[in-house]
């Protein structure tokens, strides 16, 4: 199967790798297959509809910024990262996280109902 998107160009994949959503993301329920793609020595990963390859989320593992955050077994948990050209103004979501099971092949997103995740959680601090 082949796909071609602007960040990577065409990707060429095995069935095997497709991560089903069966709810679709926030705001784009009707899309249910993805890819997880990352670059070598990226922080970032990048998760690409099948369907529309043009929708791309970038993620960040949270467990590189917290440890004591809600996990489910067998998934992992990432944040829909928000770019900006300017490195100060990246923000995570940290109450509406993505938990991808790469073992599963399965995915979801939930809302996290606590004031103590916040959507534009700021990734990068200046010193």
């Amino acid at each position: 199967m082949k796909i071609r998107t602007q960040q990577f160009g065409e990707i060429e994949f095995e069935e095997e790798k497709i991560i089903e959503f069966k709810d679709g993301v926030l705001g784009f329920e009707n899309l249910t297959k993805f890819l997880l793609l990352t670059e070598e020595n990226s922080i970032f990963f990048w998760l690409t509809s099948i369907e529309e390859p043009e929708i791309v989320f970038p993620l960040f593992p949270v467990s590189i910024l917290m440890e004591e955050y809600p996990e489910k077994e067998n998934f992992e948990a990432f944040g829909i990262v928000r770019l900006d050209k300017e490195i100060k103004n990246i923000t995570i979501n940290l109450k509406g996280p993505v938990y991808i099971s790469q073992e599963q092949k399965r995915g979801y997103q939930k809302i996290i109902d606590s004031d103590k995740y916040v959507i534009d959680y700021q990734l990068f601090v200046e010193n």
